[in-house]
């Protein structure tokens, strides 16, 4: 893609803004919106303060982060995506809400820009249907931290064309990211994967057959996993995680991926994790 156009980012929270951040990083110019200009003032805070950690590391000259931070444009009108030659959605993980925001995409951007979703686990098929551009309609799942995580899955949907498919993952290896192809089904690979192993955690824990604790310590120390399930969810969002194993127990129609009871009375309570400052663990500290 050229560099010379635009690409443009809408939500500005963790995932948002970490997508915005890497496209300056490698050179191209970026539109971030946001219906929140307060959210948006967060997010700029947000990939400062992250450039300024890859600087302490050594990945990144201080010189270079005034241009990468120039490059960046925030916004709150959807307008101007009018011309970008790819948009990534990555607003919250609701089907109702990402179609609406590709409705309006579809009809802002030019007829050749590229749509993309960062859903974790929602049908790109049934997202790209709220469009007139089906086959410009992409799943770009990006890992999170975003500036850190080398993997972006790109999920083909039903009417996604062979054209669009070259052209993201031509520009995922542009990004230093590590491209996986994947067709569209509930949960993707990643959380296909990884949503039922937290989920039994949950049961593990509900059963009473372990702590918290030394349920985390056995999948660290005997399965080589950098962090316990039950962290891992804390981190994601206890809501999330509910949300995907919805859409695989719907997708799939299989009992297997039924909710814990544990894991529901958890989100019901308002208990989802490091953002809400309680989850499994307690972070109010």
């Amino acid at each position: 893609m050229e560099k010379n156009r635009r690409i443009g980012v809408v939500g500005s929270g963790t995932m948002g803004s970490g997508i915005a951040q890497v496209f300056a990083q490698t050179g191209y110019p970026v539109v971030l919106l946001d219906q929140h200009p307060e959210a948006l003032d967060r997010a700029a805070a947000t990939i400062e303060k992250s450039l300024g950690r890859l600087v302490k590391k050594g990945t990144l000259g201080q010189e270079q982060v005034p241009a990468i931070l120039e490059r960046i444009t925030r916004t709150t009108k959807t307008e101007t995506a009018r011309e970008c030659q790819l948009v990534v959605e990555a607003i919250f993980e609701d089907a109702n809400a990402k179609r609406e925001i590709l409705t309006k995409l579809d009809e802002v951007t030019a007829p050749d820009a590229i749509l993309a979703t960062n859903t974790s686990s929602i049908s790109i098929t049934e997202l790209a249907s709220a469009t007139h551009r089906p086959q410009k309609v992409i799943g770009m799942h990006f890992m999170n931290p975003v500036p850190m995580m080398k993997l972006v899955e790109i999920i083909r949907g039903l009417a996604t064309s062979d054209e669009t498919y070259a052209a993201v993952e031509t520009l995922t290896r542009d990004l230093d990211k590590t491209p996986v192809e994947v067709q569209d089904y509930p949960g993707f690979i990643s959380n296909r994967i990884l949503m039922p192993m937290i989920n039994e955690a949950f049961f593990t824990l509900m059963e009473g057959v372990a702590s918290a604790e030394d349920i985390d310590t056995v999948m660290k120390l005997g399965m080589n996993h950098p962090m316990g399930p039950l962290t891992l969810a804390d981190f994601i969002g206890l809501d999330v995680c509910l949300n995907i194993m919805e859409v695989l127990q719907n997708g799939l129609g299989d009992d297997k991926y039924r909710a814990c009871p544990l894991l529901r009375k958890m989100v019901a309570a308002g208990h989802l994790g490091r953002k809400s400052g309680r989850g499994v663990f307690d972070y109010s500290a």
